[in-house]
């Protein structure tokens, strides 16, 4: 089969098979956690809409990897409590709930082999729906197999368990079987086309979001991801007297050739410190932090300014500022 005709059974099969599911039952979906997307939640990672090795999310862009089938709603930090609800109405089919919680990187791929979803609940739905939650915090899961749920009831809380890096839940709808993007249902191959799941009410809050800020805060020592992930990169008090002043982002979504800067100024709108970072390839998430130590006389009181900017090609596409007044 050469290049052409490959691509035409793609294209063909992938409209023949839209046709099929617009004619189907469709599911209007509720938000699956129990937090604000954009604000205290955020979608790393959509479904992989490309079959070819190269993936692309619904809307064309890099919120997403090869061969992935879900939606990520990830937290700010591993204390954040998430609650994991029920996407809409049905009967809970089967769940798993004594795997532990903590990053694969630390266990290792094989100790996660064939569990990769984690502590989880797979929901039944009218006319061949199925929701399936994935992650979920060890001991949280509030049912069991045949209870009926209603869309909004508790199923658990965002973990750390299964083939996951950061706490998230993974959420996967399917029909008759087969994955569905709930953001793109029923589309053919293109950019932003397919038909939304979610309630209308939804649709503003979850827009397609390219970049995104998760963390940003000052320091008095040097920040890791561990320590943001842990919810303990700011959590010390800063006064005149701390040793250091470190200012920090955390960002998903940067490209390759974006651009990203970090400015700190003092109270006067002198620059202290500056980092700027140019990307060679896309990021899922990328942590930026400049600062300096104490000078010898003190921190002069008042407020220092951190300006966070990303450019691309020459255009800024994401922008925040913060501010911290130190005093006795």
């Amino acid at each position: 089969m050469d290049g052409l005709t490959k691509w035409l059974t793609i294209v063909l099969g992938a409209m023949l098979g839209a046709a099929g599911e617009a004619g189907a039952e469709t599911i209007e979906l509720n938000l699956p956690v129990a937090c604000e997307v954009g604000r205290t939640c955020f979608i790393q990672n959509y479904v992989d809409a490309d079959p070819s090795p190269v993936a692309r999310d619904y809307e064309c862009g890099t919120l997403t990897y090869n061969g992935h089938n879900g939606t990520d709603f990830r937290t700010l930090s591993r204390q954040s409590n998430v609650n994991v609800v029920a996407a809409a109405d049905g009967r809970v089919l089967r769940v798993r709930d004594e795997m532990p919680d903590g990053s694969f990187r630390a266990s290792g791929r094989d100790a996660v082999k064939d569990v990769e979803c984690g502590n989880g609940v797979i929901v039944a739905h009218a006319d061949q729906w199925e929701t399936q939650y994935c992650h979920l915090a060890k001991g949280s899961l509030r049912v069991k197999p045949g209870d009926q749920v209603r869309g909004g009831d508790e199923l658990g809380q965002i973990g750390l368990s299964g083939l996951t890096e950061f706490p998230h839940l993974h959420l996967t709808v399917r029909h008759q079987g087969k994955i569905v993007d709930p953001f793109a249902y029923g589309a053919a191959p293109g950019c932003g086309a397919g038909t939304s799941l979610w309630a209308p009410s939804l649709r503003a809050q979850l827009a397609y979001r390219e970049r995104s800020i998760l963390n940003a805060g000052f320091a008095g020592r040097p920040v890791t991801m561990e320590l943001i992930e842990e919810g303990k990169a700011d959590d010390e008090p800063l006064t005149a007297d701390t040793p250091a002043l470190v200012a920090f982002i955390r960002s998903i979504g940067l490209r390759a050739g974006d651009v990203q800067m970090l400015t700190l100024k003092n109270p006067k709108g002198a620059t202290i410190a500056e980092n700027r970072v140019a990307l060679e390839k896309d990021t899922a998430q990328s942590l930026l932090f400049t600062g300096r130590k104490r000078p010898e006389p003190g921190w002069d009181k008042g407020s220092y300014i951190a300006t966070f900017v990303v450019e691309r090609d020459g255009r800024t596409v994401l922008r925040k500022s913060l501010t911290i007044t130190l005093s006795d």
